[in-house]
């Protein structure tokens, strides 16, 4: 099923103004900042929230058009939701709780109960299906509420950080299965996470959402080869600076121009890589055309790498050996200098 949605409404300080398509072939990672807005627009594809103007349709079925007044309730609507709490029910046992939905939606007892049997062997938790939903860890309560998601088999499946409360431990494993779930189930399926390994190994396309629109939108690799908003960049761990190109150099806010190798002119971004960087304790000489002076603002270990927050015009981050952090003495702080090649910086439009 394919999901179709133009939306606008406000709730306090956000304004939310969507147009969203997703196919049944794809699962979309809807990624953005706190506040961007992405409960809020899952909220509202649910029917929980009602729209200002817009219309939400999937396949033929529209579930709602305030140009023709039409609406339906949320229990109405082939929508299922894992909320971020999963809001299993404590004095049900999980087989219960995963019948829930069939026996909400009309089917009989017996046959949900037997649909609901199935689905626990599917997500692997058939062995407590007897059990009090309080006695679940978080790992085992997300499995319960997926499988009562999925149990209706709704025509779109909305998901709400769906791995937050899991364990570092347990998250690979979980992540792997939910994947697994997800390619196997038709309909348009759509995961909100604030996490880009969750979204990088549960979905095939990207949607950013900033301050209640969508900045960018694509395939997992054009997005991180090309990101188009600070808060894309940060995601993906690289640097980005917008200014103006002309005659090889790319012009920032704040007067530093930065050698470029590209023959593109006007509006751009340029994108740098931390391993880009080169860093130094003295003014360098060499064949690097960008060097500038900064301070150390910050050091974090990631693997068998150590990345250096510089705190310069512009600021940029590096990313070093942990030799080279070590012959730099940079956990000692003070000033640095950055170099960049001119080559080492991807030019595009803006």
């Amino acid at each position: 099923m394919t999901l179709e949605a133009t939306i606008t409404l406000d709730l306090g300080t956000l304004h939310l103004d969507v147009d969203l398509r997703a196919e049944s072939t794809e699962v979309i990672a809807l990624v953005g900042p706190n506040g961007a807005g992405k409960t809020t627009l899952l909220r509202a594809l649910a029917g929980l929230l009602p729209l200002a103007t817009g219309r939400v349709q999937v396949d033929d079925h529209v579930l709602e058009d305030t140009a023709l007044r039409l609406r339906l309730s949320p229990e109405r609507r082939p929508v299922a939701v894992v909320f971020q709490d999963y809001l299993l029910f404590p004095h049900f046992n999980v087989l219960d709780n995963v019948a829930y939905g069939l026996r909400a939606r009309g089917e009989n007892r017996r046959l949900a109960l037997q649909k609901a049997e199935a689905w626990l062997v599917k997500v692997g938790m058939a062995g407590q299906a007897r059990t009090r939903t309080p006695q679940l860890s978080a790992g085992q309560a997300q499995r319960v509420a997926l499988a009562r998601a999925l149990a209706t088999a709704p025509g779109l499946l909305l998901l709400d950080e769906p791995l937050a409360a899991i364990d570092a431990s347990s998250k690979a494993p979980l992540r792997r299965d939910l994947r697994a779930l997800l390619t196997a189930t038709p309909g348009a399926r759509i995961v909100v996470t604030h996490d880009p390994l969750d979204a990088l190994a549960l979905a095939d396309r990207l949607v950013v959402l900033e301050a209640g629109t969508i900045t960018q939108e694509g395939l997992l690799i054009e997005v991180a080869a090309r990101p188009r908003s600070d808060w894309v960049a940060r995601l993906l761990g690289v640097n980005l600076y917008r200014g103006t190109v002309s005659e090889g150099s790319l012009a920032l806010p704040g007067g530093r121009r930065l050698a470029v190798a590209t023959a593109l002119t006007g509006d751009a971004f340029g994108l740098v890589h931390p391993r880009s960087v080169g860093l130094h304790r003295v003014k360098p000489e060499g064949s690097a055309r960008n060097a500038w002076p900064g301070e150390v603002g910050g050091i974090d270990f990631e693997g068998d790498r150590i990345r250096v927050e510089i705190l310069g015009q512009p600021a940029i981050v590096a990313e070093v050996t942990p030799q080279a952090a070590a012959e730099l003495g940079l956990t000692d702080g003070g000033q640095v200098w950055a170099t960049v090649k001119a080559t080492g910086i991807e030019v595009y439009p803006a």
